[in-house]
């Protein structure tokens, strides 16, 4: 197994490989991998935090960063960093290749001076990680009326303190946002896949 930044030369296979991680999981068809591809020339893409993932050669698994902030009730903005997609090609799902891949990238952006960073996922998952509730820090989604829980959205810090005292909203980095027509039109170029409705889906 071997971890290194992505290149140019490797957009192509991790777009597909993130379209077959996400196809059919969350929805019918996915638009993952087109928020991957649009992200690299958002300025708040995180280069330097994109990884792929190899074994024997082959690259299995993905994961990108993006620039976030904190919007702080006193007036600050606080830089944080928030990760995802993070994609394994299917066959090599439930392996362990995905926690490394994110324990590999929280060092990384430790050693970058990045002070917290969220995630929007099952925290059944994620609290290994020493991911938290961001309610729990006083930190609330902008998705989500502040009087409501959002255990779908957690923070870890990764220097201690960094959000000490702070309250505030997070929103996505506007990234992340997806036109379905857009998404349509980007997937042309794949391979055709069948779009289906399955059990457990979001919708």
């Amino acid at each position: 197994m071997n971890i290194r930044c992505e290149v140019p030369q490797d957009y192509r296979e991790v777009e597909n490989l993130t379209r077959e991680a996400f196809w059919n999981v969350y929805r019918p068809g996915c638009s993952e991998h087109y928020i991957l591809h649009r992200f690299r020339n958002d300025p708040d893409f995180i280069e330097s935090l994109s990884f792929v993932l190899e074994e024997e050669d082959r690259i299995i698994g993905h994961i990108m960063y993006a620039r976030a902030f904190v919007d702080s009730d006193d007036g600050q903005r606080i830089p944080i960093a928030v990760f995802g997609p993070i994609s394994i090609l299917p066959a090599y799902q439930g392996r362990g290749y995905g926690t490394e891949l994110i324990r590999h990238s929280l060092t990384k952006a430790s050693s970058m001076g990045i002070g917290a960073v969220a995630i929007t996922g099952n925290p059944d998952y994620y609290q290994r990680f020493g991911f938290v509730s961001g309610s729990s820090m006083g930190i609330h989604h902008s998705a989500v009326p502040r009087e409501e829980e959002a255990p779908f959205f957690m923070i870890k810090e990764l220097t201690e303190g960094y959000l000490e005292n702070i309250t505030g909203t997070y929103k996505d980095p506007a990234g992340y946002q997806t036109d379905e027509l857009d998404v349509d039109s980007f997937d042309i170029r794949f391979p055709p896949k069948e779009k289906r409705v399955l059990p457990g889906q979001l919708g």
